[in-house]
């Protein structure tokens, strides 16, 4: 329950934590801008006593810094395309593209007048609601594992970023197994989300987990078996080498039953509707988050959104040809528009699907599904045998 304001003393506790709260963001977000102007050769903490001294030196600093290269191995991990990057674009940019497109096919009103400059401003309050809502932690729960497992969800979303490649050499990681690596990271999700309902210690919470361990084993097989075609044609499992296999011809052309089969996966992974079993509001409420209020929840969120993002860009280098495009447009630019292009129609069943039942929805994971991997790991097979396709064209 939030506590009420009566007294002074109460008023002035208020605001120490809120300025206490205040602090601990600033000092949160100082990292980050720490190691993004270190990869520019720029010390922070000279920078801000310069400004303090002349405030002249920051119009003069911020052209300097458009005209000066990174240091590449910081400015790969904090900005792009890691964290930074993944966090701005998904949490700010594509919550906001969503609640418009869903808005606009369902003929109602999106974010429009809670947020001016067509709604933006939306995410920002939903921001600072959560950064400064209590967070509740049930008396019976496990509070370790409760607080852990956020946590947890988002380094499982950080850790993708660093294996997908946005260009030739923009990468953070590129271990020559790159794709057992990745599948590796996902199939870590449904422990997540079992131990999320399991630490709360509620039944709406529990069923939730158990739906999402369902779901997810369901649906991470065909996923994974669905791949198997891109790794016989390109013939490795390095996610670098399996784009520029791809220079000659992208493999949605050569293996669409499997892009099929792994976008249906990634919607049951990433439990966005019609696949949302593990949330249904109606029934449980929020599913494994219901006991999460505040920041806890507001983590989960980001989480999920920046998991999003990295597995549309595994989806990108798998099937769409990662960076490749017309010369005059940077690589990194093709991959981050044909990443926003994969998030965009994973959307579109939000706005004109309804949810599955439970029984559909196993049954079409570990049946139907499997089935089309095998007829796709065949067709590849048929491909390469037949000398039909070599790494890098037909």
């Amino acid at each position: 329950m939030t506590k009420t304001i009566l007294t002074f003393r109460s008023f002035v506790r208020h605001i120490v934590w809120l300025v206490a709260w205040l602090l601990v963001i600033v000092a949160v977000a100082s990292v980050p801008a720490y190691f993004i102007l270190d990869a520019f050769g720029i010390n922070l903490l000279t920078l801000i006593s310069m400004v303090l001294a002349n405030p002249q030196v920051l119009p003069n600093f911020m052209i300097s810094l458009t005209q000066t290269q990174p240091t590449e191995s910081l400015f790969l991990f904090t900005t792009f395309p890691g964290f930074t990057f993944a966090a701005l674009f998904s949490s700010i940019l594509m919550i906001w593209v969503e609640r418009k497109f869903v808005a606009k096919i369902q003929l109602r009103v999106g974010p429009q007048y809670a947020g001016k400059y067509g709604g933006i401003l939306q995410n920002f309050a939903d921001l600072f609601k959560l950064l400064f809502k209590e967070i509740i932690i049930p008396d019976k729960a496990d509070k370790k594992v409760f607080i852990a497992v956020p946590l947890a969800l988002m380094f499982v979303a950080g850790s993708l970023l660093a294996l997908v490649p946005a260009a030739p050499d923009f990468y953070i990681a590129n271990p020559s197994v790159g794709v057992i690596f990745v599948f590796a990271l996902i199939g870590l999700s449904p422990i997540i989300a079992l131990l999320a309902g399991w630490a709360s210690n509620s039944k709406y919470s529990f069923l939730g987990g158990l739906r999402a361990l369902h779901q997810m084993v369901a649906y991470e097989i065909p996923m994974i078996l669905s791949v198997l075609g891109v790794v016989v044609l390109s013939g490795s499992l390095s996610l670098v080498s399996i784009v520029e296999a791809q220079s000659g011809i992208w493999f949605i052309l050569l293996q669409p039953i499997g892009a099929i089969v792994f976008f249906v996966a990634l919607l049951a992974e990433l439990e966005r509707i019609p696949f949302d079993l593990p949330e249904a509001d109606s029934e449980l409420v929020a599913g494994w988050q219901t006991e999460y209020s505040g920041m806890t929840f507001g983590i989960f969120t980001l989480a999920t959104y920046i998991k999003f993002y990295a597995l549309s860009g595994v989806f990108t280098v798998f099937f769409l040809g990662g960076w490749f495009g017309p010369s005059p447009v940077p690589p990194e630019v093709w991959f981050v528009l044909k990443t926003f292009l994969v998030m965009l129609v994973m959307m579109l069943p939000r706005a004109v699907m309804p949810r599955v039942r439970i029984d559909t929805l196993l049954r079409g994971g570990w049946t139907k599904l499997m089935v089309l991997t095998f007829v796709n790991l065949f067709l590849a097979l048929l491909i390469v045998s037949l000398g039909l396709y070599h790494a890098g064209g037909l």
